[in-house]
Formats: C-alpha cells, structure tokens, sequence
C-alpha cells in the first residue's frame, strides 16, 4: 500500500483539473503539498477541500515561467519543511493555431510555462535533492509530443519536456533522484470540456478502453512515482492514455 506521510510535495498548475486530481491524490496518501497556481483564489479553495478532508496543504501563488517566481517557490518551500521530497511539474498552457497561422506571442507563452516553467522548478529542486540524496521529479508531457494537428507550440514543448527529463534522470539517478515523464490522454478536465460535442465524439473513439480518462488515473501513476515502491523507475516516460498511443 502507498503512504507518502511525512513527504512535502510541490506539484504545480494545482488549483483545478488535472493538478488539482493529482494533488489531492497525494494529500490523501498523507503528503503535505504545496498548491501553486498562478491563480491564488483557485489554489486556495484546493487547500480548504484537501484540509476539510483531514489533508494537509499550503497555496503558493507562482507562475513558473517567470524564473524568479519558480525559485522562490522551490526554495521556500524547502526552507519552510527543511525538504523537498515530490516536485510535479503539471502546469500548462495552451494556444493552439495552425503553423502558418501561430505568431511569436502564442509561441512564447506556451513555451514559457510549458517548457521553460519545467526548467525554472527543477533546476533549483535539483539542487536541493541532490543534497539530500533523494527525491521525486514527475513531469506532465502529453500525447501530443508525438506531433497534433494546430498544436506546434504544445508538441514542441511537451517534447522539450521528455528530453529534459531523460536528461536528469542519466544526471541525478546516482543521488538517488529519479525522473520521470507522464504522458496524460485525453483526460475530462475543465479544458477538454470546453471542446466541441464532434471533437469529443472522435477523440473518445481514438481510445480504445471507451472512454476519455480521469484526473485520478494520471494522479494514481503520479501517487506511485512518488513513492518508494518506485525508487528503480527512472527515465520512463509513460502514457496514461487508455491505449490511445501504442
């Protein structure tokens, strides 16, 4: 059985959807976890349902594209604890438009958070699990890394993100760091609600399990990434998807 009592967990983009699933799974397994979200209300109201639930959790307003931001948060959290035992890098953004379509800004913004934002937390986490001589780094990439019609900038960054983490996995395994990717289908969160009845319809029946997925089904990989049951997995980038990519 899994049990993450007494590990601090930072797991971004939190305050609803997936990370939200995903950091109320871990509260639920006895983490303390640090909700960051560039939106502070949300974030906030994540804390009070995971508190009420007998949890235990903390807001952090960070936006994770901005490298000052991602420090602090990384920093003061290990400060605030004296460790950093679970860094989930989910948040994202997106600004989907065909190639020929797509200008700078649309390119940056979902690089920023995306890719960027992934490297602005893991570099200080790295630093400090490398000092404590463990740790957990689960990062959020996509199916869509593989390439998706309108999506340049989401498949360049959720790439980026797998060869990232295949990178510090080789650098930090050695100190007792694993890292790792996930590869989330096409999951029901608030975002792939807003789609059309048509686009749904289609993308429900490119899965072969019937269904679209769950915020738990990914937070339930995260839960075991996360744990000890798990400390000679690393590197593995895993699709979480219901056979959608096989």
């Amino acid at each position: 059985m899994i049990n993450l009592k007494g590990k601090v967990a930072i797991v971004t983009g939190a305050a609803q959807g997936l990370g939200k699933g995903i950091a109320e799974k871990l509260a639920n397994l006895e983490a303390h976890v640090v909700v960051s979200d560039v939106n502070q209300e949300g974030a906030e109201i994540t804390v009070s349902e995971i508190i009420e639930k007998g949890g235990s959790a903390e807001a952090f307003l960070c936006n994770v594209a901005n490298e000052e931001e991602a420090k602090n948060l990384v920093e003061k959290t290990a400060e605030k604890h004296g460790k950093l035992d679970i860094l989930v890098n989910n948040a994202g953004i997106n600004r989907d438009a065909m190639l020929h379509k797509m200008n700078h800004a649309q390119w940056d913004a979902v690089i920023g958070v995306n890719l960027t934002g992934v490297f602005n937390t893991m570099h200080p986490a790295s630093n400090i699990m490398r000092k404590q001589e463990s740790g957990r780094i689960i990062n959020i990439s996509s199916a869509s890394w593989l390439g998706n019609i309108g999506q340049a900038n989401y498949a360049a960054a959720k790439a980026g993100v797998v060869g990232i983490t295949k990178t510090a996995a080789r650098e930090l395994g050695r100190k007792n760091i694993t890292v790792n990717a996930i590869c989330p289908g096409f999951i029901d969160t608030d975002m792939t609600r807003g789609v059309p009845e048509k686009v749904w319809d289609l993308m429900v029946s490119k899965i072969p399990m019937g269904r679209a997925g769950k915020p738990e089904d990914v937070a339930n990989c995260i839960a075991f990434l996360s744990s000890d049951q798990a400390s000679y997995i690393n590197g593995e980038v895993i699709n979480v998807g219901g056979g959608m990519v096989l």
